[in-house]
């Protein structure tokens, strides 16, 4: 495995949080990296955190962000320290590991072995396939999966996979490079910040770049934090993340939102 970083966005998970997972895998693999994110927890995760770094220190590290910012942020604080490092992989995980840790190595084949510039969990049912979830949070998020392939254009099935791993490039930076427009559905905003750029610059498709991989296995872990609520927000989100890609001058805006440097961006 090329060096691989993982981040894990977390907040109030110090009794979810599966410690002894991270480190088996941390001393497992040679060039795997876990970077998790306190997103301003209030209960025990930043003193399960240290002890993780003090445990493995060259392999996990955290940082802590000064208060609650959401997991949109957090992810893109993450992104943004791991860039720092020259990973040639980055991606993020749930902290609950609903999404199993082996999972990485089948991920890491497909951009390797077969060149894809990322590869993103979906959660579908199929035949020797182990996938546990909340029926009516399922059905609930096929339609905002509808919603949301409608919205940007593109055939996804699942957008809000918490595992997802990317290719290291210049592209990948300038999309993590301003915040999120939207918190819960941020997932979405990204795949429509690649399609942009893509717009702008041409070059292969994220269509064809892009791949999402049938997770062998996914169990829904108690103690969730999303809601209900949350899907009805993320509707209203998917709807702005629609016009920021679709709308009038969607090209020159994202441009104007990346600092005025669009014209220095490089294909």
């Amino acid at each position: 495995m090329r060096k691989t970083c993982i981040i894990v966005p977390c907040y109030n998970e110090s009794g979810r949080l599966d410690g002894g997972e991270f480190l088996e895998w941390a001393h497992r693999e040679a060039e795997l990296h876990f970077l998790f994110v306190d997103d301003g927890s209030t209960d025990g995760t930043q003193e399960k955190l240290e002890g993780l770094g003090r445990a493995c220190p060259e392999k996990i590290r955290h940082v802590t962000l000064e208060r609650n910012r959401g997991k949109a942020e957090a992810v893109r604080r993450g992104f943004l320290e791991a860039f720092v490092s020259g990973f040639d992989f980055i991606g993020y995980w749930d902290a609950d590991l609903a999404t199993p840790l082996e999972t990485i190595p089948r991920f890491y084949e497909l951009l390797e072995d077969r060149g894809f510039d990322a590869v993103i969990g979906s959660r579908v049912l199929l035949l020797g396939r182990h996938i546990r979830r909340n029926p009516f949070r399922h059905y609930l998020g096929r339609v905002f999966a509808t919603c949301a392939s409608l919205a940007i254009g593109l055939p996804v099935y699942d957008t809000q996979c918490g595992a997802k791993i990317f290719r290291n490039t210049e592209r990948l930076r300038l999309v993590f490079r301003t915040p999120f427009r939207v918190n819960w559905t941020f997932d979405v905003e990204i795949l429509a910040r690649f399609l942009l750029l893509e717009r702008i610059h041409g070059g292969p498709a994220i269509r064809d770049r892009f791949v999402e991989y049938p997770l062998e296995r996914w169990d829904d872990v108690a103690g969730s934090k999303v809601k209900v609520s949350d899907f009805l927000r993320g509707v209203w989100e998917v709807l702005k993340i629609g016009y920021g890609v679709r709308g009038p001058w969607a090209e020159r805006r994202f441009l104007a939102s990346l600092e005025g440097r669009g014209n220095a961006i490089r294909k």
